[in-house]
């Protein structure tokens, strides 16, 4: 098993930026999972936000958050970011850091794990 920690989240208003961090542990090494982020909104399906390749380093993300949303890993700290900027009160929602077994970085449908989340909240 993985366990996925974010950490982050908090109460900012529109326009403002956030940070996500994402510490990976347990018996799963970060190098052989993509990663990714995904998020639920209140009474929203959870969905896909961002991800980041376990070999090329390619990443995707949701057309909502493209030119706004940055994601990115350091290897030596098993550790993946969320760098949030120019948040719209639309982004409020649960972030959990996922991992994917399959190498999958573009969907929700190929995240095998995630983390408990942290809540950014959005103010107008």
């Amino acid at each position: 098993q993985v366990q996925l920690v974010e950490s982050g989240g908090g109460l900012v208003q529109a326009g403002g930026s956030l940070r996500l961090s994402c510490a990976a542990s347990g018996r799963s090494s970060f190098s052989s999972y993509a990663m990714g982020w995904l998020r639920q909104a209140p009474g929203k399906e959870r969905e896909f936000v961002a991800g980041i390749s376990r070999r090329s380093y390619s990443t995707s993300y949701a057309d909502s958050v493209k030119g706004r949303f940055t994601i990115s890993g350091i290897r030596a700290t098993n550790t993946v970011y969320l760098q949030m900027n120019n948040l719209k009160p639309e982004d409020t929602a649960v972030y959990y850091c996922a991992a994917s077994a399959g190498g999958d970085y573009e969907s929700i449908q190929g995240m095998n794990y995630w983390g408990k989340g942290t809540l950014v909240t959005v103010s107008s």
